[in-house]
Formats: C-alpha cells, sequence, structure tokens
C-alpha cells in the first residue's frame, strides 16, 4: 500500500512540474503515473549501472555529474513514453532537481500524517 501512495504523491509531483516548466509536458493524469513508474524503474535498474560506469567523472567533479545521470534518465523516460516531452538535456535537469525536491516534501508530510 505505502508503494501505491509513493508512486501517487510521485505522479502529483511529475504532473505539477510539467505545468510549471515550459520545457517538460505530460499530456494526462495518467501519463504522470506511468512517468512516476517508468522513472523508478529506470532509477532502479540503469542508474545504478551508469553511476558505476561514470565513477572516474562523478568523482572528478565532486558529485555534480550524477545532475547530468539524472537529466539523462528523465530523457530515456521521454522516449519511452508517449505523452511525456523534455525540450532538451537542460530541462531535463531542472526537471530532476524539482523533482526531487517535491519528492521529498511530499513524502515527509505525507509520513508526518501517519
Amino acid at each position: 500500500m505505502n508503494l501505491i501512495i509513493r508512486l501517487l504523491l510521485n505522479a502529483i509531483a511529475v504532473f505539477a512540474l510539467a505545468h510549471l516548466l515550459s520545457g517538460v509536458q505530460v499530456d494526462s493524469y495518467v501519463t504522470a503515473i506511468i512517468v512516476a513508474l517508468v522513472l523508478s524503474i529506470l532509477n532502479l535498474l540503469v542508474k545504478p549501472l551508469l553511476v558505476i560506469l561514470t565513477f572516474p567523472i562523478t568523482v572528478v567533479t565532486l558529485g555534480l555529474f550524477l545532475l547530468i545521470i539524472n537529466g539523462l534518465i528523465i530523457l530515456l523516460a521521454d522516449k519511452f513514453i508517449s505523452g511525456f516531452y523534455v525540450t532538451n538535456i537542460w530541462w531535463a535537469i531542472i526537471f530532476s532537481v524539482l523533482l526531487s525536491i517535491l519528492q521529498s516534501v511530499l513524502q515527509s508530510i505525507f509520513k508526518s500524517d501517519n
């Protein structure tokens, strides 16, 4: 049950940010749920591999390259999901950073209610 609630909170965050950022579009609520699900799967399966492969450059940039990796994950989700559009890597990075912040806020609100 907790997993479904987290997925729905992430979908709300995706939908809200898509309306705030001009470089990101989500066609519907259902698409936002799909985006949240696909991003969760990509972060679980693809991101660890990318982090391992790019570890040297991540160390040299003091971890800032992780922002690029997060942006690439967003762009990969864009390629998989029709109805989800990201203009370029810069919008993907901004979306990724704001999504992380908004997810943390929403999840802390949800945890304080329980």
